[in-house]
């Protein structure tokens, strides 16, 4: 490889990494989209069309979507866009704080297209690592949400 040639990839690398990254949190972390199908274990399917947090839910939309909420937001909530529900069935919402289980909320899912949401009241020591993990009815885990309460 020339000197011009080995210039060139090191300078290709170096713009890739960080647009990999961009390219990741735009599509993941700060939207939160999830495209995988769920196979239920009776032939139905349900697709998690969306999944964000959010500090509030107006219209059955989430407002304020983020990662880092502040302990002043008082109230956060996990949003869920269900697609191809083809009958009525249950996903649950599992709060983690620091990994110990906080909270399970049962949300009914109705077809053929359904948006849910949990919530959760924030006190001070509430601050930290969270997650929220979305289950269908047959305890497969369909996706994992991350954030932190801060001051």
């Amino acid at each position: 490889m020339t000197k011009a040639r080995l210039i060139s990839a090191v300078k290709m690398q170096a713009l890739l990494i960080p647009f990999m990254w961009i390219c990741l949190l735009a599509g993941g972390a700060e939207q939160g989209y999830a495209a995988d199908a769920s196979p239920e274990v009776t032939g139905h399917t349900i697709r998690l069309a969306r999944a964000v947090m959010c500090e509030s839910i107006d219209g059955y939309e989430p407002k304020y979507i983020a990662v880092a909420f502040s302990i002043n937001a008082g109230r956060i909530s996990c949003y869920t866009l269900f697609e191809d529900v083809d009958e009525t069935t249950v996903v649950d919402h599992k709060w983690y704080r620091k990994d110990e289980l906080v909270t399970s909320k049962r949300l009914t899912i109705k077809p053929p297209k359904w948006a849910t949401y949990s919530s959760i009241q924030l006190r001070e020591e509430d601050k930290g690592p969270w997650r929220v993990e979305i289950w269908n009815a047959q305890s497969r885990l369909i996706k994992t949400l991350r954030f932190s309460v801060i001051d």
